[in-house]
């Protein structure tokens, strides 16, 4: 359920709802498709009431840090310029995307990890620099996953002094370990977050 009201200093941060997060990719998490719809709502009414919109996506070189191969925890994902790496076909992109994670020694699940891409070109425009840019004070968050990149997300928006209210209903977690998801929402609201 939506809430009733907008506050006129938010915006919208949709995260990392890329293909190999979804189902048939190559770190596929269940149901990571689900959220599209619910996301296109939030980012509908946003449009709707003339509210920015956030996008985050991971950006990763073959090389990258994170990957096993490389002593990182993650099968290879979300490689720059690869099908993987494009967000979900059926989300509805509405404003500008961050990218993270581009540089190979350099891990970044938080989308505050991430700089504006414009004209085919990463920039040196951080996702805070740019919400602050936009007058923003209050960030709804949304996307995948719940117990990593959403987590990191909402905890450094809180730690940047934006006020946070998580999607709950948009967002799906990878559950490494059992109750992973459940555990990184307790975290989000010991730490001032909202859900709903």
């Amino acid at each position: 359920m939506m809430d009733k009201t907008l506050r006129p200093d938010s915006a919208l941060l949709v995260v990392d709802v890329q293909n190999d997060f979804c189902p048939g990719g190559a770190l596929a998490v269940q149901g990571g498709d689900e959220v599209v719809p619910e996301l296109n709502r939030w980012v509908e009414r946003f449009v709707q009431e003339g509210r920015p919109i956030a996008y985050t996506r991971d950006w990763h070189p073959r090389d990258h840090c994170s990957f096993r191969e490389k002593g990182g925890p993650w099968p290879v994902h979300c490689v720059r310029e690869t099908p993987g790496a494009n967000l979900h076909p059926g989300l509805n992109v509405r404003g500008p995307i961050f990218d993270k994670a581009f540089e190979p020694g350099t891990e970044a699940y938080s989308g505050f990890g991430g700089f504006l891409r414009a004209e085919g070109q990463i920039t040196d425009l951080s996702l805070a620099e740019w919400l602050r840019k936009q007058g923003i004070k209050h960030v709804y968050v949304g996307g995948l996953t719940t117990d990593y990149c959403v987590r990191t997300t909402t905890l450094d928006a809180l730690r940047e002094r934006f006020e946070v209210t998580v999607l709950s209903q948009a967002t799906r977690a990878v559950n490494v370990q059992p109750d992973d998801g459940r555990r990184a929402m307790e975290e989000m609201k010991r730490g001032g977050a909202e859900f709903v």
